[in-house]
């Protein structure tokens, strides 16, 4: 046992300077609530800090502005806002009741959220995906008491998104970009892709099956009642947050209206949008331009880029992400048979490897602010796993 004297000294040394009326100084309340911050948002932070020293050596200038992809940002905020006005009329309680009396039992309720979020990639791309089916998992685990499935489910949704896509050349943006870039016939495209996808799918289908068929019971059997008019407007916005990512809708325009529309209708849903996550995808773009501008960079992969394609491709994208890999590295290269399943593959592995891997974390973290570790631990041996068994495969084709 410690002395109880000793320990009082120790506490008294790590107490906040207080001023001649015993206050805390503005000073230390400010270090205190940065010290709680950086905790709370620790991949904000470490972003933060990896963006800062970039910062060095790439100073500050005109080209900053054309790192942010403003209409990416616009559609997250539009989404997240909507996504948390839905949630205020219950709509996720009652699809997740729907759920839990159709599928009975925790595995099939996996397979459920996995499949709707693998297809949803294919047509909403894997950001708006997640946003839409993350809450929607989270509500059926937790209406059935099954909290504890929820690291496994979230992290299966995300691999689920990340590569459902991949087949398609509007499936995922990296794919977009590269069709456009190379000019890549269609057919060559699914061609090209195909083996990775269809390995992908079993793989995820297979994992899946090992969650136990534990039967699925509500805790409280709420009778919660639809609010048609608030549900039918709330889908005419979320359907606009997806037409901004078309360009049909003018992303600025797009989201004045729907931020107009919902400050009006359910004001909390504006306050309630994860602002944190909106500043690590902006932080996170400045880091990505700043590390395509570093002459040592761009040294690196003119050098190690013909010897691996895949490889290097996949492992650029575990630092700077998938979307920053795949528009850095087409300039180094012709070979786009390797590069396009590499920004794929790549997607999976750290949480910087895609944003939409930002996000469920986020969402995860939000619920389950004491799973941290244990989630991150779980993501990274599930996530490389599928990276290596993709690279093989994608190897054996090449």
């Amino acid at each position: 046992m410690k002395d109880p004297l000793e320990m009082n000294r120790v506490e008294a040394t790590l107490e906040m300077p207080v001023d001649h009326k015993g206050n805390q100084s503005l000073w230390a309340k400010l270090l205190r609530k940065s010290i709680h911050f950086a905790k709370e948002q620790f991949v904000l932070t470490i972003a933060f800090i990896a963006m800062l020293i970039t910062c060095v050596f790439v100073p500050v200038d005109a080209q900053y502005l054309g790192y942010f992809n403003w209409r990416t940002l616009a559609t997250l905020f539009c989404t997240l806002a909507v996504v948390s006005a839905f949630s205020h009329i219950y709509v996720f309680e009652i699809l997740s009741k729907n759920i839990v009396l159709k599928l009975h039992n925790l595995r099939n309720a996996t397979l459920g959220l996995v499949v709707i979020t693998f297809v949803g990639s294919m047509l909403l791309a894997n950001d708006m995906a997640l946003l839409t089916f993350l809450p929607l998992g989270f509500y059926v685990l937790n209406s059935t008491d099954n909290k504890e499935a929820m690291a496994f489910t979230f992290i299966m949704q995300n691999i689920a998104a990340n590569l459902g896509g991949m087949v398609t050349p509007f499936g995922n943006p990296q794919n977009l970009y590269l069709y456009a870039y190379y000019n890549i016939d269609t057919l060559e495209f699914v061609k090209i892709m195909l083996p990775t996808f269809l390995t992908a799918t079993v793989l995820i289908l297979i994992i899946c099956c090992f969650v136990k068929p534990t039967p699925l019971q509500l805790k409280k059997d709420h009778d919660y009642v639809l609010n048609k008019k608030r549900t039918v407007i709330y889908s005419i916005l979320f359907v606009c947050s997806i037409l901004i990512v078309f360009r049909v809708i003018p992303y600025l325009l797009g989201t004045i209206v729907i931020t107009g529309i919902l400050y009006v209708m359910d004001k909390k849903a504006i306050k309630e949008v994860n602002y944190p996550l909106l500043a690590t995808f902006c932080v996170f773009f400045v880091f990505s331009g700043n590390m395509a501008r570093i002459p040592a960079v761009n040294s690196f992969f003119t050098q190690v880029l013909p010897i691996n394609t895949l490889l290097f491709g996949i492992l650029s994208c575990q630092v700077i992400s998938n979307v920053p890999s795949a528009v850095l590295l087409s300039h180094f290269t012709t070979d786009y048979h390797s590069l396009l399943p590499a920004v794929n593959i790549g997607g999976c592995g750290t949480l910087i490897a895609s944003l939409a891997s930002l996000i469920t974390f986020s969402e995860f973290k939000k619920h389950n602010p004491d799973k941290v570790k244990r989630y991150l631990v779980l993501f990274s041996l599930i996530n490389f796993g599928f990276v290596i068994v993709l690279y093989m495969v994608q190897q054996f084709y090449l």
